[in-house]
Formats: structure tokens, sequence, C-alpha cells
């Protein structure tokens, strides 16, 4: 039997991608669309200005949204919802449902550093999971808080994971294109970003700086101890709808060969046993000496595999390569379900 799911913030760019992933997910029913007061009555496909590349579900186009309200009769029978909230949005109400005893997958980012709160990446660090007893006992509630990281720090972190597994890592500089998708809809005006890169967004270099830490960290006794290697991250926007590229350096602690690097990526493959219908192997790498490129290798793995390319010898730091990630997917929306398939998978 399928567990019944929900999605807050259903309208929004992510809410969007949230729709299309569970519309006829094979684990998780879609029972209720949630927005704003603005769009609540109305049937989905009047409430929301639709702009993925293909047609709202059939399934789905018809059902009525209703307010962000844990105690609203549609959420009776709901067992997980998916956050694609604002951060300030999510901050007042991802407590409120978890009071009510559901599981929130969250997308945003007010909870992702709380000490209790698991920040998860399955394929990196699944055991975080672990936190939510200590959430629920110290806070009181039945449900919990469950956060999937920042969009450009997912791409990174899946990377630098079997890197620092094998060879240690010492320290990494990442410099960021990040596609306009990220920053929603009416994010970034078109007079901006055309013909132009923008070498500013807000809070992501801390985000990356902070969470890939939290992410690489290790359990011990109930709190997460943050890795311990050096990184700096630098976020630019460019004009690129969809899909993140990420130039990164390393330097680790025991050295490594580029040709070892890619063997270590190319092995990667944690979950390939558990099939998670939303999984896809996390890195795929590509030969070709100007790939990965957006346009032409953000949906493989139907988004969700990191695509790497161009490996090879630093002369200051050991290795460069470029990573690629769909961001709206592998980055956002999918990197929640994956989490909620991993947690039913392994815990319920």
């Amino acid at each position: 039997m399928k567990i019944n799911v929900g999605v807050l913030g259903a309208t929004g760019s992510v809410g969007q991608r949230f729709v299309q992933l569970l519309a006829d997910h094979p684990m998780f029913e879609l029972t209720v669309l949630a927005a704003s007061e603005r769009s609540a009555g109305k049937k989905y496909k009047d409430a929301c200005y639709w702009f993925q590349d293909r047609d709202i579900p059939e399934n789905i186009k018809d059902m009525v949204v209703v307010p962000t309200d844990p105690k609203h009769e549609a959420f009776e029978n709901v067992d997980i919802v998916f956050s694609a909230l604002p951060s300030d949005l999510a901050k007042k109400f991802e407590p409120e449902f978890a009071k009510e005893g559901k599981l929130v997958f969250s997308n945003a980012s007010a909870y992702r550093m709380e000490e209790d709160v698991p920040l998860v990446i399955p394929e990196v660090n699944a055991d975080h999971l672990n936190l939510i007893e200590i959430q629920r006992e110290k806070r009181g509630w039945d449900g919990a808080i469950i956060t999937n990281p920042n969009c450009s720090t997912i791409c990174a972190v899946i990377t630098l994971k079997p890197i620092m597994d094998k060879f240690g890592l010492d320290s990494v500089i990442i410099t960021t294109l990040q596609a306009v998708s990220g920053a929603g809809y009416n994010g970034v005006p078109s007079m901006a970003i055309l013909d132009n890169l923008i070498p500013f967004i807000k809070n992501e270099e801390e985000k990356m700086q902070t969470e890939s830490l939290k992410l690489l960290g290790a359990l011990k006794d109930g709190k997460v101890e943050f890795a311990k290697f050096k990184l700096s991250a630098s976020c630019n926007r460019v004009a690129v709808i969809d899909g993140h590229t990420e130039c990164i350096f390393v330097k680790t602690e025991n050295g490594a060969e580029p040709e070892e690097i890619k063997e270590v990526m190319d092995k990667f493959d944690p979950l390939k046993d558990l099939n998670l219908p939303t999984y896809a192997k996390p890195i795929v790498i590509k030969e070709e000496i100007d790939r990965p490129q957006p346009r032409l290798d953000r949906n493989i793995g139907n988004g969700m595999s990191i695509v790497v390319g161009r490996i090879r010898k630093d002369p200051i730091f050991d290795v460069k390569y470029v990573a690629l990630e769909h961001n709206t997917i592998r980055g956002a929306a999918g990197a929640s379900v994956l989490n909620a398939e991993y947690f039913v998978k392994k815990y319920l």
C-alpha cells in the first residue's frame, strides 16, 4: 500500500518538481497540495503558473489546493509532507507539521544546521537519520524534520565523499556557475542575467562552506562532529535555465592521481541494491574533453546523477574536475524524495 504524502509550497518552482516526481510514484500517493492563502481553494492548474517542460500530470491538475495548515482535514491521513517552502515560511510551518506527527522532508534551509536535525544525502551520511530520535525526545513531538542540503552543496559533496573515504581531504576550492532556476521563476530578472554573469548569490557560499562539513562529518554520541578539511566557495549565477556547473579543486591528505580519483568516483554506488525508485548511479563520468555541459548532460539518470568530467592533475592541488547537477531535481525535489524513499525502506 502506498504512503499518503503532501507537498507544501506546491505552486513554486521546486514544488512543481515535487509534483512531477510524485505524480505516479510507486511508493507514495500524492493526496494533498498546499500553498498560500491566495492559492487555496483553486484547482492546481489555476493556482500555479506551470513552467516545466512537461504538462501538469493529468491526475494532479484538478486537485484543489489547500492552506498550509497541518490541522486541515486534508492532512488527516497524510504521513509524509515534502516542503518546498521559502525559508521564512518553513521556519514557521515545518515544526507545526512535525508536532502533528508528520515526517517533514524539507528542501528549505531553515533547519539544516540545527544540531538535532538530520541534514542528509543518503549516499553520503544516511546514518545521520539516527538524529530523529534525539530530535523527537528533545522537542517533544512525534513527527520529525529531515532536510536535504543546498543544491550546490549536494553536487560537490557527492563527488567529494568517495575521495574523502579513500584519500582523505585537506582542502577544497569550488567555483560554481549556477542556473537561474535555482532562484525560482521570478528570482533573477531577464535583463539582469542575459548577456551577463552575476558573481553573487546571497548566502550561497556560506551554505556550501558549512553544510558540506556537517554532511561529511561523523555522528558520535548523538551529535555530528563536523569534518575538518578547509573549503572555500565562490558562487556565480549564469544564463542557464537548469544545471549547476562546479569547478572543483581538491588537495587530499594522502595524495591522489587523476586516474585514482576517476576510479573511486566511478565505483561509488552505495545504494544500488535498495531498489529505490528515484535512485540513479550517483556519479557518471564523461570522457569527452568538453563535458559535462548543462544542456547535454543535466538529465542523465533522470536528473539524479552528478556528471563529472575533465578530471586532471592540478599544479597546486592534487586534482581538479568539473561537476554538473540538475539543480531542481538532484539538487532539490529529487533529493527530498530520495531521502524519504531511503527512510521508508530502512526505518519503517
